[in-house]
């Protein structure tokens, strides 16, 4: 159901995550984020956080906002998008320890600074049936939403990542574990549509990977991390737009593979997701994929990442320009949005180059809307009148 996207051609937004201010000091640990909110000093900390996120967003023009991730603590690497859910939801211990991740392609050597979010991976086990504990997914978007009147969009991760990240005492074996990481999030996932939350965004399914990284637990086919997704978002599509998210990585803001990859391989798998949209990483990695992008996918909307998340180089609106005609050579442009290839606040980039970014992603859109003969997007920060260098024209 396109909620967000229904009536924008062209929309712009982000993946999800921003630079966290540097006065956000306040940790949520494995608190949940109700009781962190009776708190008055967490509670203003993060309320700031999210309004200041929310309106550098305004302020450069995005269409589509989100909270900037703003619930996930300062840890190496941004590792937090996957200690969050796995330290608060129900099945898992009190307690934490080192943790290997199960997948060997995910271990850097040392001397890499990807090895330092190796030593990151302090999680719990599971002891006991997963559920959906205290994510509080409704409550986090609900405070992004009041606060502005774009439309807030809300991310989460996906099964086979959280089952691959833990220790196990519970389940007989690793797909059971992906299976019950599924329902638990999809349970939390209908409460969020139901409160009314415009755009739910799944991040990372492993299907691109299987290509570069081989199976999950050496099992998984793309066939089956398919079912995986489309399990987690049953009904939902019913209730709510549905982005699927998909790049190639960016803990600390770095590539986590030495060579550009490629869609190519599972871009038929990834077209069979139950989605409304897929992402794709454009920039950073190249146009290559685009014919092909554009033949595969063809009953949902592609969203483009023109904005390159791991370099501080701001893009120029002539270069988010250029790509965004390109695209136009082979989708549709009432089936392409425009976006960042992913978030730009896995620790590595200031909140000004972050900035930066999102105005030349909407400059830069607002040059080829001109083209096609479409309303342009305010842009304040560009607004020769508040420059404090410049005379009003």
């Amino acid at each position: 159901m396109y909620r967000a996207s229904a009536d924008i051609v062209l929309p712009t937004s982000i993946i999800g995550s921003l630079p966290r201010p540097a006065w956000h000091t306040a940790s949520l640990g494995n608190k949940s984020f109700l009781e962190a909110m009776v708190n008055a000093r967490w509670r203003e900390q993060y309320e700031d956080a999210v309004s200041t996120h929310l309106r550098a967003q305004e302020i450069a023009g995005l269409d589509i906002c989100t909270d900037g991730d703003a619930h996930y603590d300062e840890e190496v690497g941004g590792f937090s998008w996957q200690s969050y859910p796995l330290t608060h939801m129900a099945g898992l211990s009190r307690e934490a320890q080192l943790t290997p991740p199960a997948v060997a392609a995910a271990s850097p050597p040392r001397g890499q600074i990807l090895h330092d979010q190796l030593e990151a991976r302090v999680l719990p086990r599971i002891v006991g049936p997963l559920g959906r504990g205290n994510l509080h997914y409704t409550a986090m978007w609900k405070v992004a939403q009041r606060l502005t009147k774009k439309p807030v969009k809300f991310g989460t991760i996906l099964p086979e990542l959280l089952a691959a990240a833990v220790a196990d005492d519970y389940y007989k074996d690793p797909v059971e574990r992906c299976w019950a990481f599924s329902e638990a999030l999809n349970q939390e996932l209908h409460e969020l549509a139901d409160a009314g939350c415009p755009i739910i965004q799944l991040e990372e399914p492993q299907i691109h990977m299987v290509p570069a990284r081989g199976r999950p637990f050496g099992r998984l086919e793309t066939t089956d991390l398919v079912k995986l997704f489309n399990n987690t978002v049953k009904g939902l599509r019913a209730k709510t737009e549905v982005w699927c998210h998909t790049c190639w990585g960016n803990p600390a803001q770095q590539r986590i593979f030495r060579d550009v990859q490629s869609y190519q391989p599972t871009l038929t798998a990834l077209d069979e997701v139950d989605a409304d949209a897929i992402t794709f990483e454009t920039c950073s990695s190249g146009t290559g994929d685009l014919p092909a992008i554009g033949a595969a996918v063809t009953d949902k909307k592609v969203v483009i990442g023109v904005i390159d998340h791991h370099t501080l180089q701001v893009e120029r609106p002539d270069q988010v320009a250029a790509l965004i005609r390109e695209a136009l050579h082979h989708i549709r442009p009432e089936r392409l949005v425009i976006s960042s290839d992913c978030g730009m606040g896995r620790e590595g980039m200031s909140r000004r180059h972050a900035q930066y970014k999102m105005v030349a992603l909407v400059l830069g859109t607002n040059l080829v809307r001109k083209e096609q003969g479409l309303a342009q997007a305010e842009c304040l920060a560009a607004d020769p009148h508040y420059s404090l260098a410049l005379r009003p024209e």
